[in-house]
């Protein structure tokens, strides 16, 4: 029985091996409650390594989710934005631009992605997709935007904050109408596994 047992812990072993690792996960403590994200480090390796540094040198920590971008035909979806601007000194460099195209994700009810101004100008701003959200993949003539994760648990959060209360100007034409009145602290972020 003991030969048996030694037998297939030995057979299994390869298999577990070859297995891929598990995806990095980090929690968001916000004052709107936590939202745990899966960092696709596999297949966006810059962005997703670029995320993990911010995390892991605490420069989330005292941001905010400021944004709530929803659409026009249905205010339920859309994203949520937050992080590090690139006006704040807690910015690290810029990196090179990941797209969709390049990485095979797409953005999706959950998706984590990169916000930038043009590409290759992304450092420590993030956003969260709410519902359908095709209109942020690559496509030709559009560089789109770098998808590197999703949300694992919190999208009640994520949802809430869309809903949140915004102002009605905004810092551009683009933005009008998504700042939040009472933007969410992160109040931490942290790697979980």
């Amino acid at each position: 029985m003991i030969r048996l047992a030694l037998l297939l812990a030995a057979l299994s072993a390869p298999l577990a091996a070859a297995r891929p690792a598990a995806e990095p996960e980090v929690r968001l403590e916000t004052s709107a409650g936590p939202i745990t994200l899966a960092i696709d480090v596999r297949h966006a390796p810059i962005t997703g390594r670029n995320f993990l540094r911010y995390v892991d040198e605490h420069r989330f920590d005292g941001t905010s989710f400021y944004r709530a971008a929803r659409g026009k035909r249905d205010p339920k979806t859309g994203l949520v934005q937050g992080g590090i601007n690139h006006f704040m000194p807690k910015s690290l460099p810029p990196i090179a631009h990941e797209p969709t195209g390049k990485t095979g994700l797409r953005h999706i009810d959950g998706t984590l992605s990169m916000a930038r101004n043009a590409p290759g100008t992304a450092m420590g701003d993030f956003f969260i997709v709410v519902g359908p959200g095709a209109y942020l993949d690559e496509a030709p003539n559009y560089p789109g935007y770098a998808a590197f994760g999703h949300v694992v648990r919190g999208m009640d959060v994520v949802r809430a904050m869309l809903a949140a209360k915004t102002y009605p100007g905004g810092w551009d034409q683009q933005t009008i109408g998504q700042s939040l009145v009472r933007p969410v602290k992160i109040l931490r972020a942290v790697r979980v596994r």
